[in-house]
C-alpha cells in the first residue's frame, strides 16, 4: 500500500502542471482531446506523471517551432522507429526552411536598424538586404 501512495504523491494535478509550464488548464485538456496527452485518473481528476511532464515539454517545443497539434501527435505516436524517423526528418526539413526564412527577415530588420535614412526604401544598405528576394 505504501508504494501505491508514493506513486500518487509523485503525480501532479492539472493545475500544478499548467502552472509549471505557464499554461491555462484548458490547453492541457484540449491536448488530451487531440490525443497528445493521456494522464492517469484518480476518480475524475487528472493526474500527471513525470513522463507526462516530458511530453508537455516536447509538445511546447514543437509548437514553438511552428508545428500543428496533428503533426506533433503523429510525431510522438509514430511506430516503429523508422516511421518516426521519416516523419521527424520531414518536420526537420520544414523547420530548416522556416529558420532560413526567419534569418532572412532578421537580416532585413538588421539592415533597417542600420539605416539612417528617413525613407527606409531609399537606403542602399537596406535595399541590399532585399537582393536575395529580388534575384
Amino acid at each position: 500500500m505504501a508504494a501505491i501512495l508514493r506513486v500518487n504523491v509523485d503525480m501532479k494535478s492539472i493545475g500544478e502542471v499548467a502552472a509549471r509550464f505557464g499554461l491555462p488548464t484548458h490547453v492541457l485538456r484540449h491536448w488530451e482531446t487531440q490525443g497528445l496527452l493521456t494522464p492517469a485518473r484518480a476518480g475524475v481528476r487528472r493526474r500527471y506523471t513525470d513522463a507526462d511532464l516530458h511530453r508537455v515539454a516536447a509538445i511546447m517545443i514543437a509548437k514553438e517551432a511552428g508545428f500543428g497539434l496533428a503533426g506533433i501527435r503523429d510525431m510522438l505516436t509514430a511506430r516503429p522507429a523508422a516511421a518516426r524517423h521519416e516523419l521527424m526528418s520531414r518536420h526537420r526539413d520544414a523547420l530548416l526552411a522556416r529558420i532560413a526564412r526567419a534569418e532572412a527577415a532578421l537580416a532585413m530588420l538588421d539592415g533597417g536598424l542600420e539605416c539612417p535614412h528617413d525613407d527606409i526604401m531609399t537606403c542602399p544598405h537596406f535595399r541590399g538586404r532585399l537582393a536575395d528576394r529580388l534575384g
